[in-house]
């Protein structure tokens, strides 16, 4: 298999696991850590769930990976995310020192892998991430603007019930 075999192969895992994150009335990202292309962790947002600001689906995985491995460094290892990580999940992502992150959709307003800003490519870090983006970014936007277009009817409907 070639490496975008690899990767849409895990990001369409990824894109499942989103599925798991709607079901609940999160909003639908996905994410999982794959070293030697076996899965490692898995996650997916429960920030509404938890009650927890931090609770992305990335953390998640990062989380479950450190236990998984009994270390917090996750040498040698692959994220796989629907939607382009923010800054705190950026940063986890450093601190880990996984090797390779790798997203779906953009996310123009917090990105941090290039598309808002890039915290990836700040000069002086100790460590750096390598980024691809843009893996089945259709079917990732896609899932993220449906769910959107879904709040946005639902909030219009309870609004129009209080009146």
């Amino acid at each position: 298999m070639t490496q975008i075999e690899i990767d849409e192969y895990w990001m369409k895992q990824a894109l499942e696991l989103a599925l798991k994150a709607q079901d609940v009335g999160e909003i639908p990202v996905g994410a999982l850590l794959v070293k030697d292309n076996q899965l490692i962790a898995s996650g997916w947002n429960r920030s509404i769930l938890d009650h927890n600001p931090t609770a992305h689906a990335e953390i998640m995985a990062l989380q479950q990976a450190g236990q998984t491995l009994s270390n917090y460094r996750l040498l040698d290892t692959t994220l796989y995310v629907t939607l382009e990580p923010c800054i705190m999940c950026a940063g986890a992502m450093i601190h880990s020192r996984i090797r390779r992150v790798v997203y779906g959709a953009k996310d123009f307003k917090t990105g941090a892998c290039g598309s808002y800003i890039n915290i990836m490519e700040q000069a002086g870090l100790n460590h750096y991430v390598e980024v691809t983006g843009g893996v089945l970014a259709e079917e990732c936007s896609s899932m993220l603007s449906a769910f959107f277009k879904m709040r946005r009817t639902q909030k219009k409907e309870q609004k129009r019930q209080q009146n």
